[in-house]
């Protein structure tokens, strides 16, 4: 987009590990041209982490640090631009899409990454009681929150064919 054309869509696709949202958001970015902001990345390259994690084997998130980075970042400095986002933010966002994977599908796919022990069952666990879904009906309007099945080739395509429909609707009535 050029400087002083409206702003397109900023989109949010959520969901717990391994339901497909790298995938699926770099596929969109790539369909129509948006930028794509993977967090996890993004909090690597600037080191937003706030110690380790030695249950989960993993960095902690340092939240504040990185609401603050991208409140400034996406919502300020890069406005016109239209924006994938695939974890919870805060700002403003015009659709959010949760991806939900059936618990054996997920649980193969954590397995795959190397996820094992209370890490592997919480992140199931997490699916299982929709928590990542709840999360995003408490955070945004409900109106703006959409559940999509990501199991199977055929339903990623299908999640991608609606969010590039649901881009043009945008677009039209914009």
């Amino acid at each position: 987009m050029a400087e002083g054309s409206p702003r397109g869509p900023n989109i949010l696709i959520t969901g717990t590990p391994g339901t497909g949202k790298t995938t699926l958001g770099s596929e969109v970015s790539q369909r129509v041209g948006f930028n794509y902001i993977n967090v996890g990345d993004v909090a690597k390259q600037h080191d937003l982490y706030d110690g380790w994690d030695d249950k989960y084997q993993c960095p902690v998130l340092d939240e504040d640090r990185v609401c603050t980075m991208f409140s400034f970042s996406i919502f300020v400095m890069f406005q016109p631009f239209s924006y994938i986002i695939d974890v919870i933010l805060t700002g403003t966002l015009d659709i959010v899409f949760v991806l939900r994977t059936n618990n054996n599908e997920l649980y193969e796919r954590l397995e795959k990454r190397g996820y094992s022990g209370k890490k592997l069952e919480e992140n199931i666990q997490c699916e299982i009681f929709q928590t990542i879904l709840d999360e995003a009906r408490e955070a945004y309007k409900p109106q703006i929150v959409h559940e999509l099945p990501s199991n199977t080739p055929d339903e990623m395509e299908d999640n991608l064919d609606k969010i590039l429909a649901w881009i043009e609707q945008w677009t039209i009535s914009h």
